[in-house]
């Protein structure tokens, strides 16, 4: 059996095709089969105001359209826009890997794994944002 394979901690909340489903009380191990279904961890969920960065804005919007609330259509072309911006900003090779899955991925419909890719990129935008020149 292929497919995604969700480990969930007590109380723990997925999102799955827009229905929000809670864990009982203890952990739980649930496999995904459905190619095409959506799903976020809430706990990994990015918060409207918390988009105020670059990837952190991609991010949301790959966001909105595993939660349903933006059509993958109308978000393709301002997503692909936002990539390559970032592209312009992250040039060393790992972060060109993730943008070139983000990509791909975007290209594919599969909104879960652009945004897989486009949080590895989280901690790397951090650290430059925390270097501030003198």
């Amino acid at each position: 059996m292929s497919g995604l394979v969700l480990k969930l901690a007590p109380k723990e909340r997925v999102l799955v095709n827009g229905a929000v489903i809670e864990n009982g009380d203890r952990r739980s191990r649930l496999s995904i089969v459905t190619p095409d279904a959506n799903i976020l961890r809430l706990r990994d969920a990015i918060h409207p105001e918390e988009a105020n960065t670059p990837v952190r804005r991609v991010c949301y919007a790959a966001q909105l359209v595993l939660t349903g609330d933006t059509d993958p259509e109308d978000s393709r072309m301002q997503m692909l826009r936002n990539l390559e911006e970032l592209s312009q900003v992250f040039v060393d090779s790992d972060s060109r890997a993730s943008l070139a899955e983000a990509t791909d991925a975007l290209l594919s419909n599969n909104h879960y794994r652009c945004l897989k890719a486009l949080r590895s990129l989280l901690p790397r935008e951090d650290r430059l944002l925390a270097v501030r020149p003198s």
